[in-house]
């Protein structure tokens, strides 16, 4: 089995005046270290990631796969690897529709059936929804566990143990106390709502049993 522990990235995106691009590293609340990434796109997936209950381990950028084509060798090193909690490995290449072409989907077909030889699940992904994203993104803002607060977290599951508002959260105490664990609660899982619209004072949350996956 791969020991996800000894990888390290295979190649870090460069980084130079005028690109257009966007790499960096981003902190994960799944591995507790730092994660790779070469644009916006592979770090909104990242977070999509570390979002995931059942998501265990991440890495950017984690290997090279070469192949021959007539006298060339061609090379592919995909965007991210993760492993599941079940211990499938999925490999994903982060790559925008618009800017997809022939040479591009001739290397994810190579990729896809070499991971399919050894048992990997190979996903190619393009551009979420952007209120998704953006909602996405505040809510990484409280991935940290140091939002967590045990006490006003069994609160909060409680209170929203029958759906209603955001607002309704000013019951459980001052909202600079609660509102970073209720967002924290959000990211993990444990409140749910549709991020597919403007998160807001009126959002509806729920909380939930189960936050394998969380929505």
């Amino acid at each position: 089995m791969l020991d996800f522990g000894m990888v390290k990235a295979f190649r870090k995106p460069p980084a130079y005046r005028g690109q257009r691009n966007f790499p960096g590293w981003w902190w994960s609340a799944t591995t507790r270290s730092h994660v790779v990434y070469g644009s916006w796109l592979e770090r909104h997936h990242i977070i999509e990631a570390d979002r995931d209950a059942r998501v265990v381990a991440i890495l950017g950028r984690p290997f090279e796969l070469t192949w021959p084509e007539g006298k060339e060798q061609v090379g592919h090193v995909p965007d991210l690897l993760c492993r599941m909690l079940e211990g499938q490995v999925v490999v994903i290449d982060c790559h925008s529709v618009s800017r997809t072409n022939e040479k591009f989907r001739r290397k994810a077909a190579v990729t896809a059936a070499a991971c399919s030889q050894i048992g990997w699940d190979y996903r190619l992904v393009g551009e979420p929804d952007p209120v998704w994203g953006a909602n996405l993104r505040w809510l990484a803002g409280y991935r940290h566990p140091r939002f967590g607060d045990e006490h006003l977290e069994e609160v909060l599951v409680s209170l929203f143990a029958t759906a209603q508002p955001l607002s309704a959260a000013r019951q459980a105490g001052d909202p600079i106390r609660v509102r970073p664990v209720l967002f924290h609660l959000l990211w993990r899982g444990r409140l749910s709502a549709d991020l597919g619209l403007p998160l807001g004072e009126t959002t509806i949350l729920t909380a939930c049993a189960d936050p394998v996956g969380a929505a």
